[in-house]
């Protein structure tokens, strides 16, 4: 598979990271974009540098690239996901705002029908973000907010981590071991 995944401003960088490293694991073709936002909160969340996450790509593009591939329709890629998607990020996709390269591939898999899936990260939630989650999953998003379940008895962050980019993996259609399914 070729996944788009993009990394935006929103806490929680761990779980774009961890999605990156396993789809790097299962084979799967990368292409990787960073918001100035998100090279931020990865230097806040984590120890490690910008470079060391690019390295993990396949490839990797300037927030404003409008001329590399993903940002036509013309080049066929899987699916996208967004995670963490910022409420800035979702808001631009929820209206058709193509002001990013992050946007304008989330807008080319909107229109493409293809698969995007969109992690936002925030808490509380204001009407108008509310809206705005449901305007994107009716113009065909899913809207998979980082809500990890708890179930599963996770003994540390990393774990914690696993179930919710776990889900995501199982949006994408990847068979995955990342964390303890429900059993009933």
């Amino acid at each position: 598979m070729e996944i788009v995944v993009g990394i935006s401003g929103a806490s929680g960088v761990q779980y774009g990271i961890r999605l990156l490293q396993i789809l790097k694991e299962k084979g799967c073709i990368t292409h990787l974009v960073l918001t100035d936002s998100a090279a931020k909160i990865i230097e806040i969340e984590t120890d490690l540098k910008i470079g060391e996450v690019e390295a993990i790509a396949d490839h990797v593009y300037p927030p404003r690239d409008f001329a590399a591939p993903i940002a036509s329709g013309s080049h066929l890629f899987d699916a996208m996901v967004i995670i963490p998607c910022s409420m800035g990020t979702l808001s631009a996709v929820a209206c058709g705002s193509s002001d990013t390269l992050i946007t304008r591939a989330a807008d080319v898999c909107l229109k493409e029908k293809r698969r995007l899936i969109m992690v936002p990260r925030e808490t509380p939630l204001s009407l108008i973000q509310i809206r705005n989650m449901a305007a994107a999953a009716e113009a065909g998003a899913i809207i998979l907010p980082a809500c990890p379940a708890f179930y599963s008895r996770p003994k540390s962050l990393d774990e914690l981590v696993d179930v919710l980019v776990g889900r995501v993996l199982d949006l994408l259609g990847l068979e995955n071991d990342s964390y303890q399914r429900w059993k009933g």
